[in-house]
């Protein structure tokens, strides 16, 4: 595998933070974020623009874009479920906005109150209005296929399906598709296999990245077994928080700390300097002091005479 670079996409602030029912002071978020991105994390999905009112915890997302923006070299990204969600994250700044589209209808329904027909429309409407922006405001802008490998709710997926829905979500102006294990269902193969199919189907270049969850231990196997397929970016969570609150069942996100030492251990580079990383955990900690936090490099530590790349 001649693969030299690898981007990590630290997902907790968002992913993370609304599968935990206590809520993080926004300082912490900030210096959590700061920390993080001074460890050498150059993109962070750091928030979510959906009604207070269900996730409390990302509240103050804007404020949080904000601030990250400040951030010399970060990449800020923020999840949306609308075209009003989205309004509110370009006007907060953010590099990049990703959209959920859940191929399971049953779960799109849970999950956004929409049914596919409905999220087609708001990605359209999205990319309309990210069209009319100057080319300096626009914001790069993912549709994330969910439950592609499988849904707690509905069982099994058809991968016809999910190269239905992504050819979909390119026609309706999806700059590209992200490829989503919402609930942990996946097997390396399988993940090859549809990246595979999807790059085939829609082009190289509008599959980058995927989201994994780690939920039945196949995590790191399914990310390596992406790369291979030609994917450049990988979600992953701070000490594994996170997962799917309308999943049920479907804890769990990759540890970012674990993907990073496997991919410097195999000599692939992601920027990232990790004895660092590993001591941001401790504003975690802090944070969430009953919280569990999980990852096998943080509990081991780092193999003497380990170099990173």
């Amino acid at each position: 595998m001649a693969v030299k670079e690898i981007l990590v996409s630290e997902v907790g602030p968002r992913d993370g933070l609304q599968s935990i029912k206590a809520i993080m002071p926004t300082e912490y978020k900030k210096n959590w974020i700061s920390a993080m991105a001074k460890a050498g994390i150059a993109e962070i999905e750091v928030g979510s623009f959906v009604p207070a009112s269900v996730f409390p915890q990302l509240a103050d997302t804007a404020q949080i874009v904000r601030y990250a923006k400040t951030i010399k070299g970060l990449q800020v990204a923020a999840l949306v479920p609308n075209l009003k969600g989205a309004i509110a994250a370009i006007n907060a700044g953010v590099d990049k906005l990703s959209i959920p589209f859940s191929v399971s209808e049953t779960h799109s329904l849970r999950n956004l109150k929409r049914n596919h027909q409905q999220v087609i429309d708001e990605v359209r409407q999205i990319s309309r209005y990210i069209s009319q922006l100057p080319k300096a405001q626009r914001p790069h802008f993912e549709a994330s296929l969910s439950t592609a490998f499988g849904c707690t709710i509905e069982g099994t997926i058809a991968e016809s399906a999910v190269l239905a829905s992504a050819e979909k979500l390119i026609e309706a102006g999806a700059a590209e598709v992200g490829l989503s294990d919402t609930t942990g269902y996946g097997n390396p193969q399988q993940v090859k296999r549809l990246v595979e199919q999807i790059k085939a189907c829609v082009g190289n270049e509008k599959l980058t990245s995927v989201h994994l969850h780690n939920t039945r231990g196949l995590g790191l196997a399914n990310a390596l077994a992406a790369i291979e397929a030609g994917i450049e970016t990988i979600d992953s969570s701070m000490a594994g928080i996170g997962g799917c609150p309308f999943a049920p069942g479907a804890s769990g996100n990759i540890v970012t700390e674990d993907l990073v030492f496997m991919l410097q251990s195999m000599g692939i580079q992601t920027g990232i300097d990790l004895p660092q990383l590993l001591e941001v955990r401790h504003i975690l900690r802090a944070a969430f002091p009953s919280e569990p936090l999980y990852g096998f490099t943080p509990d081991a530590g780092i193999p003497k005479g380990f170099v990173a790349p």
